[in-house]
């Protein structure tokens, strides 16, 4: 259902989601050291609901951070109650279409009372005329100003709009920026992100591994699945699955072996039918002991060391030149497997997937005239261990 729920947000433009703030700690006390003296860019984060600016408001001093800056898109949909900003006198249609910037070098204790916090921040935004100012423009990403302000940036910390997210990285690639966002899982396996995982420009960081997310949305938006609700302040969440913290900021995660502890066997082990490679259902089943190719699941991304295995290849994509398809199944037809008829559709559907012989568990499999049937795994990221 929480799937089924992003489609439809997708479908409707609705791209916002707010990062709760302790899935935001989670992650970043991972990194604390390598924030000491940078610039911090969040471009799609009004201070009304981005976690993500009070987090690193609340931290500057702590942290050590050179400098803070936040752009909206067009005002933001949520009301929120910790910063009362200049614009907050304004008719609400005009302060709904004002896209801003807020630049902060530093947070003083202006009120006093021995400590900084989300007031002196207040404080700070509203007696310091440079600190808020109004964009040009609607503080999309993509626009001139925007990207000047990219360019400027140290490292980019945000939630971009999911149905953006391809594009958004594409971005910070171009740019040469380190960064650390958010993502769904299956996104590694885009013909645009794979390789960008495959040749190590980009990485999964340590905190979510498994499980589902909340995330706060707008008033306006339908609670129309079991994954939704109303926590107990009153705002709207949605739980998704699949939430991924993509980045190219090194962790000591990332440098962990995975133990292994089972041996190969050929009883245990299928061969693909179309790949020179073994087929590997969790990663805590892959063998110690065995030297070629195996196809894992993408979750294996989640526990990925760089020095104990290379990447070579993914299914169904393209992405294989290294292991190529040594079979197609252009002679084959797809058959219903609880009614044992043919659907119509022609074998090619499962060319360059994970195929193996048998009929599977899936709804469908495949067969040809000679009677040789197969099915298709899901995606597999193809991998070999690297020899010390």
């Amino acid at each position: 259902m929480a799937n089924n729920n992003l489609h439809d947000a997708k479908a409707a433009k609705k791209d916002e989601f707010y990062t709760c703030i302790e899935d935001i700690s989670n992650e970043l006390r991972h990194y604390r050291d390598f924030f000491r003296g940078n610039s911090v860019l969040c471009n799609c984060d009004d201070p009304y609901e981005s976690n993500f600016f009070k987090f690193f408001a609340l931290n500057f001093n702590s942290w050590g951070l050179r400098r803070l800056v936040a752009t909206c898109y067009d005002g933001s949909p949520v009301a929120g109650s910790e910063l009362r900003l200049p614009f907050d006198d304004y008719p609400k249609p005009v302060r709904l279409r004002t896209a801003y910037k807020i630049v902060i070098t530093e947070v003083p204790d202006l009120n006093g009372d021995g400590a900084t916090d989300m007031a002196d921040v207040d404080m700070l935004i509203r007696n310091r005329a440079n600190v808020l100012t109004r964009l040009n423009g609607n503080g999309d990403f993509r626009s001139p100003e925007c990207v000047a302000m990219l360019r400027e940036a140290d490292v980019v910390v945000t939630n971009p709009p999911f149905s953006l997210f391809r594009e958004y990285l594409a971005q910070l690639i171009k740019y040469d920026k380190k960064f650390l966002i958010i993502g769904n899982l299956n996104a590694i396996t885009t013909k645009d992100i794979f390789p960008l995982i495959m040749t190590n420009k980009v990485w999964f960081g340590p905190s979510i591994t498994s499980g589902d997310r909340a995330f706060r949305v707008p008033d306006d938006y339908p609670l129309n699945a079991s994954t939704c609700g109303i926590d107990s302040e009153g705002y709207k969440f949605i739980r998704i699955k699949g939430v991924r913290w993509y980045t190219n900021i090194d962790h000591k995660k990332r440098h962990e072996e995975i133990d292994l502890y089972k041996m190969y066997s050929q009883e245990e082990y299928q061969t693909f039918d179309n790949y020179n490679a073994i087929n590997i259902n969790k990663t805590s089943d892959i063998p110690y002991d065995y030297d070629g190719v195996m196809g894992v699941p993408i979750t294996f991304m989640d526990k990925y060391n760089p020095e104990q295995f290379e990447i070579i290849g993914l299914t169904q994509i393209g992405c294989h030149d290294l292991v190529p398809d040594t079979r197609r199944y252009d002679d084959y037809v797809e058959v219903n497997r609880s009614t044992g008829k043919a659907t119509g559709a022609s074998g090619r559907k499962t060319n360059e997937n994970a195929v193996i012989a048998g009929e599977g568990n899936k709804k469908t499999f495949y067969r040809n005239a000679e009677g040789h049937i197969v099915h298709s795994e899901y995606k597999r990221v193809l991998i070999r261990k690297k020899k010390n």
